[in-house]
């Protein structure tokens, strides 16, 4: 893997340097989003992300995850991308211990309760509890029937998720490094919320055309000023890392 931003440091790099640049910063909180896009703009080939994935990409995404205190995932892509939760092999132990971080990382499901069924993969084969981020319209059968399932529900908002309550309930129990894996109407609304510190987007050598969507989806909202933080390529492959810069539109 070739990093080539910035410019002045361009050069091969190994998995030990590889993992520092994705190390989440020591700050009181991090939000990191992760996207892979086909060269075209397609977020997904027949409503799956994972055809769009290379080999250098899914070295980036495990990294996201091994460093991350909790995943952060919408209803919709948990159920259509078959997420059951983070299952660490000794590889991703060690690297988690090593960094002083729990064996495994919890997710935390964002849901108005419509798309998330309490026999959810993602709740029902998680090694560890998920947290189900959702909102006070939700019926109480429902978060019932979450918590029996073995999830820990966290109610934030009224008629929605309120995302900032939602990230703040996170961040009070300790899960500060924040790792989302989309999709894109939580990316959308995670942007508008000016929520979202580092964009994490693989553009994948392919064109899709079709009808796909793009990776961030919501009603028109101030756009975010980006700074190119590095960029790495790899057999097509570019791995870009974007952050949202401070005095920019948050």
């Amino acid at each position: 893997m070739h990093l080539i931003w910035p410019a002045e440091q361009a050069r091969p790099i190994d998995d030990d340097e590889l993992e520092r640049l994705y190390t989440y910063p020591d700050r009181e909180r991090w939000l990191a989003v992760n996207f892979v896009a086909s060269a075209d703009g397609a977020v997904e080939i027949g409503g799956l992300a994972r055809p769009l994935s290379t080999p250098s990409d899914r070295k980036v995404l495990r990294l996201g995850s091994d460093l991350a205190d909790v995943l952060l995932i919408g209803a919709t892509t948990a159920m259509v991308e078959g997420f059951r939760g983070v299952h660490p092999d000794q590889h991703t132990l060690d690297r988690r211990r090593r960094h002083g971080l729990a064996d495994v990382p919890p997710t935390a499901v964002v849901t108005t309760g419509r798309t998330l069924p309490p026999d959810a993969p993602v709740i029902t084969r998680a090694r560890v509890p998920t947290l189900v981020l959702t909102c006070a319209s939700v019926p109480v059968p429902t978060r019932l029937a979450w918590q029996e399932a073995g999830a820990e529900v966290v109610v934030a908002g009224e008629d929605t998720v309120d995302l900032a309550a939602a990230v703040s309930a996170l961040t009070r129990r300790g899960l500060r490094r924040i790792d989302c894996e989309g999709g894109p109407h939580l990316f959308g609304a995670l942007t508008g919320a000016g929520l979202v510190d580092e964009l994490r987007l693989t553009v994948s050598p392919l064109l899709a055309a079709g009808p796909a969507g793009r990776i961030a989806t919501s009603p028109l909202v101030r756009p975010t000023d980006l700074h190119l933080a590095t960029a790495l390529a790899e057999e097509g492959t570019l791995l870009l890392r974007y952050l949202t810069r401070p005095d920019g539109p948050r």
